[in-house]
């Protein structure tokens, strides 16, 4: 893809980026101020790789990053249904921060929940990961890092958000559980 059309993809998608984060954007201590981030360099990440999506498709780096693009839909699904069942959905919760889906009244440990309590954020890691394998170069390992960097930042945001509307039963669902991996981190 000629590199005008990246630039008018990367214009395109971030004003759309930042339509969503357009409320978390004006505090650096909402999550989602560190979340638009996240997710401006996974696109990022997207379009330095584009061209190597397919390239050499059964090369065990190919099939990793296939794997964790795999376990990102997989998670992203997984949290949303969850959240949507469980959650108690209230789109007229008091929290200008928070994003349709986010807006849960009801604390969710099922689930994906039951082992990691950022499915979302675990998602957008692999996925990140999983973009950097197509055409592993020291840009795309950077931004994959900064990526990583900017998903915990996120997460430990979004766990003192929780904790002010959860309280104790948030924090007590921290000590069972882990951030974005089962049983590893």
């Amino acid at each position: 893809m000629p590199v005008v059309h990246k630039v008018i993809l990367f214009v395109l998608a971030t004003i759309g980026i930042t339509w969503v984060s357009r409320s978390s954007l004006r505090d650096v201590q909402f999550h989602g101020f560190y979340r638009f981030f996240a997710w401006e360099t996974i696109l990022i990440l997207f379009l330095v790789n584009m061209n190597y999506w397919f390239v050499d498709p059964f090369s065990l780096r190919q099939i990793i990053s296939w794997s964790f693009l795999i376990v990102s839909l997989v998670l992203i699904y997984q949290g949303v249904q969850l959240f949507r069942r469980k959650g108690g959905l209230d789109q007229e919760r008091n929290d200008s921060a928070l994003v349709g889906i986010e807006k849960t009244t009801e604390l969710v440990t099922t689930g994906l929940y039951h082992y990691i309590r950022h499915p979302f954020y675990s998602s957008l890691l692999f996925l990140g990961w999983g973009i950097t394998l197509k055409n592993v170069n020291w840009i795309g390992i950077l931004l994959a890092v900064i990526t990583t960097i900017l998903l915990i930042i996120t997460a430990r945001k979004e766990e003192i958000e929780n904790i002010q509307y959860f309280g104790e039963k948030y924090q007590e669902y921290m000590k069972r559980t882990k951030m974005f991996v089962p049983f590893i981190f």
